[in-house]
């Protein structure tokens, strides 16, 4: 009795063991069959989709060194890069009008215009300035150091007095710069350093539909009038003004069309990014035509091109070199502008 039991459990225990592998066989030829059908189907789709070549200019970009490498600085100088960091994100906290340091500036942040500390990627940063600096620059005809770099922006972008050479926060802001320019080979700006330079239209640039841009996709943050939003205790500016009495004045490099169009193209509205811009190039350009028709500080630039040969082609401002009025050299067609200025530059060589 006690064999048969046994003989009988074996046998079922064979039957059971059969049958499991026997499911799990047609389970895995299931899959084969489906994964072999369902790649040959993608396979045929995929012979008819178009391979789009990445664009080149957005490859590749160079990005600011990692903060841990900071602990090779000596004490001192990371404590200067710190505070310098700190400046350019937060400087009207420290150089504003109510500012702890020294009242310089008009509340707004050097950030406000370079992003995240001058290391967004063609957002107006900073990768370049230490490898291409001391350098001939046509605006002023003479060679340029980094503090004169600098103070351009205080008193321009920031419509304020300039900073002391010999000054902490001088020190600490020229720290940072080096900084952020680790690595980069003297005399290179690397790819994603700047602002881009965005492709014109063939039209002049209008400023009536960069209100309708402007009304759409940027007042929310830096409101109707333009007046941007200030932050809690009045200290800074959590959105910038664009114009008005403090906003960047005439003089500021922003005020350029090129510069703001290419600048917002691939940064805003809010959480744009070259890899995800939100405005078409046409938007760009618009928006750049209506901000900049709007009223803001003026300055004496009157010592600027002493070479007048040497303006851009936007250069709102004249005399001019060229037989073009200030209208079409601040808002276009840009391209008869561009086309004179390299056909008598051959000429001249």
């Amino acid at each position: 009795m006690a064999t048969s039991n046994s003989s009988n459990r074996g046998t079922n225990f064979i039957s059971v063991f059969l049958y499991t592998l026997l499911i799990a066989l047609v389970g895995l030829f299931s899959y084969l069959a489906y994964n072999s059908f369902d790649s040959k189907k993608s396979a045929s789709s995929d012979s008819t989709a178009v391979y789009i070549q990445p664009d080149s200019n957005f490859t590749h970009v160079w990005t600011a060194p990692s903060e841990w490498r900071m602990m090779y600085l000596a004490p001192e100088e990371k404590e200067l890069v710190l505070y310098g960091k700190e400046l350019i994100a937060h400087t009207s906290e420290y150089l504003g009008p109510k500012g702890s340091v020294r009242a310089l500036s008009n509340g707004m942040n050097c950030q406000n215009c370079h992003l995240q500390a001058g290391t967004q990627p063609w957002g107006n940063n900073y990768f370049a300035v230490q490898s291409t600096y001391p350098k001939f620059r046509a605006r002023s005809g003479t060679v340029e150091d980094q503090v004169k770099r600098v103070n351009d922006c205080f008193e321009r972008s920031l419509n304020g007095q300039a900073l002391a050479t010999e000054s902490k926060e001088m020190r600490a802001i020229l720290s940072y710069i080096k900084w952020l320019g680790t690595d980069v080979e003297k005399g290179i700006a690397p790819k994603g350093s700047g602002i881009f330079k965005l492709k014109g239209l063939k039209r002049a640039i209008d400023p009536v539909k960069g209100a309708e841009v402007y009304a759409a996709k940027c007042q929310s943050c830096h409101q109707a009038d333009g007046g941007g939003v200030l932050a809690e205790g009045g200290h800074s500016y959590t959105y910038p003004p664009l114009w008005g009495s403090h906003s960047y004045n005439h003089g500021a490099g922003l005020f350029r069309m090129s510069n703001f169009a290419g600048y917002v193209k691939y940064n805003m509205p809010l959480g744009a990014t070259y890899e995800k811009p939100q405005l078409s190039d046409e938007e760009a350009w618009d928006v750049a035509a209506y901000v900049n028709s709007m009223p803001r500080p003026g300055k004496d630039l009157s010592k600027d091109w002493p070479d007048i040969s040497g303006k851009p082609f936007d250069h709102p401002f004249g005399p001019y070199v060229d037989p073009f009025p200030e209208s079409q050299h601040k808002y276009g067609p840009y391209k008869p502008i561009k086309e004179w200025i390299k056909k008598h530059k051959k000429s001249k060589s």
